[in-house]
């Protein structure tokens, strides 16, 4: 008996307007403005980027084969336009997968929040859906742990924050925190929306405290970021000195200025695993050779699983299917495999070069 092959397509989108349309038409990145990106992507069918090939199995040897598939539209495109709009391109997007003989689909960025998180497109499509943020959420919180311990950050003593606190991911970030920290801070901007995310972290171990106001992250020692926002929220003056802060958010939530004006706080690209097998996605989406976000490592895990089933799905991440997806991937062999920040590679010598800043700038502060 033949094995049915192991299957995935992925929706990618441009993030980035006109550095991601330059990733495949150079020329056309260079044409347009954002804006015109913005208004074209409207009338654009979905588009086939490339085939994945060599996501291979550390547990199994199994090889599984997808393909990136682009919705054209834009973060501020799908926030303009009618929710059922923006479902219509990505069903078509979805259609293809079926066509090329994907098993699953996972979407990407924007794609996985517009509307109802997934759920009217698994509705639609035969083929299975997921969105990929129990396993982004379980990567967030694992290289938050990673990132305290490098800089010297005791998660016993430490004041968290999670920024976008009320969205799925952020909710079930915080939720996995409580645990963890005895101070969370919990931001959004949806005051009852807070207080559900505080009503489900209840009985762990964090104090919870909620706030409307990013600014309020100027106490916080490790920083989760996680919002929807479609420009920076966050600055060079609201971090304290030493503060670590993990960007999962596409676009970002930190302003590139933070990097280039604070040497003393260490903030890397959340999301990011490492791939097993010798993976080739014959794109250039900005990272180094066999890694990807962990939205696209969770669909690639339940291919080679063989779990072809509407997965994480809708507005609320249950922490057991975090655990459970946590398992499969690094049965598989998916991982952590250091640090990035704004698309470039974080070394240990930079990390020890943050703490010292750090260090120096806490010392003056004092006054000693």
């Amino acid at each position: 008996m033949v094995e049915p092959p192991h299957t995935f397509a992925f929706i990618i989108h441009p993030i980035n307007p006109k550095a991601d349309v330059a990733r495949k038409w150079p020329w056309l990145g260079r044409l347009l403005s954002e804006r015109q990106i913005d208004f074209f992507s409207h009338f654009f069918p979905p588009v086939y980027i490339s085939e994945i090939t060599g996501v291979r199995s550390e547990a199994t040897g199994v090889e599984a084969r997808g393909w990136f598939i682009a919705a054209p539209y834009t973060p501020r495109r799908m926030l303009e336009l009618p929710v059922d709009a923006v479902y219509k391109k990505i069903i078509a997007c979805g259609r293809m997968a079926e066509r090329f003989g994907a098993r699953i689909l996972g979407l990407g960025a924007f794609t996985s929040v517009v509307g109802d998180a997934g759920v009217t497109i698994a509705r639609v499509l035969d083929v299975p859906v997921t969105t990929g943020d129990s396993y982004t959420v379980h990567i967030a919180v694992a290289s938050i742990r990673e990132a305290a311990r490098v800089m010297g950050i005791s998660l016993e003593g430490a004041t968290a924050a999670v920024i976008g606190a009320t969205g799925s991911i952020g909710a079930a970030c915080a939720e996995l925190l409580a645990r963890e920290v005895p101070d969370l801070l919990l931001i959004g901007r949806r005051p009852e929306a807070l207080e559900a995310v505080r009503a489900r972290c209840e009985g762990r171990r964090a104090r919870l405290r909620t706030s409307l106001e990013v600014n309020d992250i100027r106490e916080a020692d490790l920083i989760l970021t996680v919002s929807s926002a479609i420009g920076p929220l966050i600055n060079p003056a609201q971090l304290r000195p030493g503060a670590v802060v993990c960007d999962v958010a596409r676009p970002r939530d930190v302003a590139a200025s933070v990097a280039q004006a604070r040497d003393d706080v260490f903030v890397y690209d959340g999301g990011i695993v490492e791939v097993p097998g010798p993976v080739d996605f014959h794109f250039d989406f900005g990272f180094p050779p066999g890694m990807a976000y962990a939205c696209m490592a969770e669909t690639m895990a339940l291919a080679l699983e063989g779990r072809f089933e509407d997965y994480t799905l809708g507005k609320t991440i249950q922490v057991e299917q975090v655990d459970e997806i946590a398992g499969i991937a690094a049965r598989h062999g998916f991982r952590l495999n250091g640090f990035r920040s704004f698309e470039r590679d974080v070394t240990d010598a930079q990390i020890a070069r943050v703490r010292e800043c750090a260090a120096q700038k806490r010392r003056s502060s004092s006054g000693r």
